[in-house]
């Protein structure tokens, strides 16, 4: 075993030889989304995400589907798997089977199998002091979905929100990877950037200071999130985190539960050597990845992993 559970890393890894390392993760949940095509799309990108946030090669994944069979049409069922095989597609990954079950609420996601040389694992942990920290996508998703179950989401904005969820890390993690410049590396899913950057602070016994004007947040979201349109998962993230992290005064509640909303195939967090960001930077912004920077690693100040600043 290389990679387990101790550091909250996305997947598990265990060597085979001594060039080849199987990097294993599993990830489904209840739709998102209306359109079952997007969900099944957008599920099994985010389950793909896990091995490339490892800096792995997908090989296959296994469905894992339960549904409502009697209640929903089975053609809805067939547009999730629809939307699954063609995220797999682009993955370059076949889906190889799976598993059903009858259930009350439709859930959907993959168990993948990704390879990766034992020597070139990145994991959410190495972050050194003077890196930069990079992220590959905009932040706001669970308070959108929150929105559009509340029917208050407007329609651009749901767009820009499904565009972003459905879009593959597969790109990113590939660049990042070829760079050899990334130290620690992770994608923004559940515990939202404050919760996976405190883990990765915390792994590496650094601390990291954000910069919220650099933060890319989609437009709307914090006019949602000041009307209370947040799902407990982001509330509850923001709570665990608080104990860890130093708000600047300017940043607002809204901007710091944004900051900790659960995201669904949220983008990558990678910590790069310093004299190498911006080179790096300009990689994934040629390879259509809208990449910034969003802050930089201090040496351990303490309980107070992260801190926020408005600028």
């Amino acid at each position: 075993m290389l990679v387990g559970h101790e550091t909250h890393d996305d997947a598990a890894v265990y060597q085979l030889s001594p060039s080849e390392a199987i990097v294993e993760t599993v990830d489904y949940f209840t739709p998102v989304v209306d359109d079952p095509f997007l969900f099944g799309r957008i599920a099994a990108a985010n389950a793909f995400s896990d091995v490339w946030a490892m800096g792995a090669r997908a090989l296959f994944a296994l469905n894992l589907v339960s549904f409502p069979t009697g209640k929903l049409p089975m053609e809805m069922l067939g547009e999730i798997l629809r939307g699954g095989a063609d995220a797999a597609a682009e993955a370059g990954a076949p889906i190889l089977g799976g598993h059903s079950i009858d259930d009350p609420e439709p859930k959907y996601g993959l168990a993948v199998t990704g390879l990766v040389h034992p020597q070139q694992v990145l994991r959410n942990v190495g972050a050194r002091v003077g890196d930069q920290l990079l992220l590959t996508k905009p932040l706001g998703s669970g308070i959108v979905t929150t929105a559009i179950k509340r029917g208050v989401a407007e329609a651009e904005l749901v767009d820009r929100t499904v565009r972003v969820m459905a879009t593959l890390n597969k790109q990113a993690s590939e660049v990042l990877v070829a760079s050899g410049a990334v130290h620690a590396l992770t994608d923004v899913t559940g515990f939202g950037l404050l919760g996976h950057a405190w883990e990765m602070a915390e792994g590496s016994s650094i601390s990291m200071r954000l910069r919220l004007s650099d933060i890319p947040i989609l437009e709307g979201v914090l006019a949602l999130a000041a009307r209370g349109m947040v799902p407990g998962g982001s509330r509850a993230n923001l709570a665990w985190v608080s104990p860890h992290a130093r708000f600047g005064d300017a940043v607002a509640e809204p901007a710091r539960l944004a900051l900790a909303d659960a995201q669904t195939n949220g983008g990558l967090l990678a910590a790069v050597a310093e004299e190498r960001a911006e080179d790096v930077l300009a990689a994934l912004r040629g390879a259509g990845v809208q990449a910034v920077a969003i802050g930089e690693v201090l040496a351990s100040g303490g309980p107070d992993r992260l801190e926020v600043s408005a600028g």
